[in-house]
């Protein structure tokens, strides 16, 4: 058995050092800050719990896998939740909001008031949207894509005209063939957002997002996304993995193209047979490997030729009072939407504030209709969450108004907005505590490229095989985890991703998820 150091201590990199310990391996895990979970974070206030990072639960069955393979259950660590409804959405100018139920049939008879019709449409959209997602689950997902065999046993020639469409037609333009009410091709289309890019550019491949969302329904773990964090920390301190906590790390040791170990900024070095850097990838390439002759320089040539998803203004509320007028999920979609995301995703403005419209589509969760313990009594806990450029020039938050001038003034119109579209007019007067998080933040606090929120756009050229894979392109022995590889953004995703730096190190090539280690040929020996 191998030893090995996992850099980061978010979602991936606490996921692959579990699996790896339990596979017998010596793992240490760093992590540069005091806490773990990375963007999946947390901040407490005045009694109020946030998370600041996910707050969207999808797909239950890779946290589920996840956990199994750590030897215990996702129920066993997590009270998790259906939400009913799962959410509402709220459009300018439309006096009635969309009420996505918890309920299928119910959804569908609300689409079908909206557009007659387009409730049979919706049905023969998720069917689609269910198969595509089983081709995703059952090879493209969990597939490393280092060699031609891992398109072997997908049974991708009889569905490469299916699959040559879904990667070809943009998303907008798929959701546009069945629906032409702009309120439901918004409703459909907003997923995008989670995958870092806009309806007309992820490729029709993604509208299996709306068979987790509408099908499988939106979950929430009780008392937050860190109470995953903590179940992942203990599992792998559990199975054996070291943790180190505000263990910088400075450079990646290189001996001969291999990845040897690391070197932290204390100047203290770490010997390892192998490195997984669940790190941004940005920053492993140019930072990490800055030293390594001529790796930093191909790797900022690629990196400029990608497409970066956006970043955030994301800001947290303690409110006084009741807030019935909010469910734990709100959308707030303008009528202009393309300008929003030309805005986010156009060139670069001079001025980066124009980069965020006014008002923008945003998103609300009000956890604290779910889960009391995140708000003292009477009291509620809000999410906000505004998509901007990844622009560092739009500077840092802060706490109670206490961050860089355009972050906070892009706090305070969404608050405004909030006020105006929900009909809460004094949710302003009361705020007992605030904090905001900018594309500043991130790229301090993460090392995040370009101040990013999430991880590089799922554009056609950054989605499945071509997004990248877990092996690093120029270094031996080095893995890559998390959001900005293979298979992609978002906490399963990340979930995944370790799975497959486990398939590497074992040599597996399967394209389905990750299975236990076969103990029986050594008992054997």
């Amino acid at each position: 058995m191998s030893r090995i150091i996992v850099i980061g201590g978010g979602i991936a990199g606490l996921a692959s050092a579990g699996l790896l310990a339990r596979d017998g391996h010596e793992v240490t895990l760093v992590e540069q800050t005091a806490a773990l979970g990375g963007r999946a974070g947390v901040w407490r206030s005045k009694g109020f719990t946030f998370d600041t990072g996910p707050s969207w639960m999808l797909m239950r069955e890779p946290y589920e896998h996840a956990f199994r393979m750590l030897g215990s259950s996702l129920d066993a660590e997590v009270d998790v939740v259906r939400l009913d409804p799962a959410y509402t959405v709220l459009f300018e100018g439309e006096a009635e909001p969309l009420e996505i139920s918890g309920d299928l049939a119910t959804t569908i008879e609300r689409v079908e008031g909206i557009e007659p019709g387009a409730g049979a449409r919706l049905r023969a959209y998720l069917d689609s949207a269910t198969e595509t997602a089983a081709l995703a689950t059952g090879g493209l997902l969990s597939n490393r894509f280092d060699s031609p065999r891992a398109f072997a046993g997908m049974g991708l020639a009889s569905r490469f005209p299916k699959l040559a469409r879904l990667l070809l037609e943009s998303l907008e333009s798929r959701i546009a063939r069945s629906f032409r009410d702009r309120r439901l091709q918004q409703a459909l289309g907003y997923p995008a957002v989670f995958l870092g890019t806009e309806p007309k550019s992820a490729p029709s491949l993604y509208h299996l997002m709306s068979h987790f969302d509408l099908v499988e329904g939106v979950w929430y773990p009780q008392g937050g996304f860190t109470r995953l964090v903590d179940a992942l920390a203990r599992l792998a301190t559990e199975a054996g993995a070291t943790i180190r906590t505000g263990a910088r790390v400075g450079r990646i040791l290189v001996v001969d193209g291999a990845a040897r170990g690391v070197e932290l900024a204390s100047g203290e070095r770490i010997e390892a047979d192998l490195v997984v850097s669940a790190a941004d990838g940005h920053a492993t390439d140019t930072k990490l490997l800055a030293h390594v002759p001529g790796v930093a320089e191909r790797a900022r040539r690629r990196w400029e030729r990608s497409t970066a998803g956006p970043s955030a203004v994301l800001v947290m509320l303690g409110v006084e009072g009741a807030l019935p007028q909010l469910e734990h999920h709100t959308l707030l979609f303008t009528r202009d939407w393309e300008d929003g995301f030309g805005r986010i995703f156009g060139p670069a403005a001079t001025d980066p504030a124009d980069g965020v419209a006014d008002p923008a589509s945003l998103y609300v969760s009000r956890t604290s209709a779910t889960d009391a313990s995140v708000a003292p009594d009477g009291h509620e806990a809000l999410f906000v969450l505004v998509p901007v450029p990844a622009d560092v020039r739009l500077g840092a938050g802060g706490v109670d108004g206490a961050g860089d001038a355009a972050v906070e003034a892009i706090a305070d119109r969404a608050i405004a907005q909030i006020a105006e579209w929900a009909g809460i007019p004094d949710l302003a007067r009361r705020i007992v505590t605030r904090r905001t998080i900018g594309p500043a933040d991130f790229a301090r606090d993460f090392d995040s490229w370009r101040g990013m929120a999430l991880g590089q756009a799922h554009t056609l050229r950054q989605s499945a095989f071509l997004r990248g894979s877990t092996k690093h392109p120029a270094v031996r022995d080095l893995l890559l985890a998390g959001s900005t590889t293979v298979p992609g953004i978002g906490v399963p995703m990340c979930l995944i991703s370790a799975e497959l730096v486990v398939k590497h190190v074992r040599g597996d090539r399967s394209t389905g998820p990750l299975q236990p280690l076969d103990r029986s040929a050594e008992g054997a020996r």
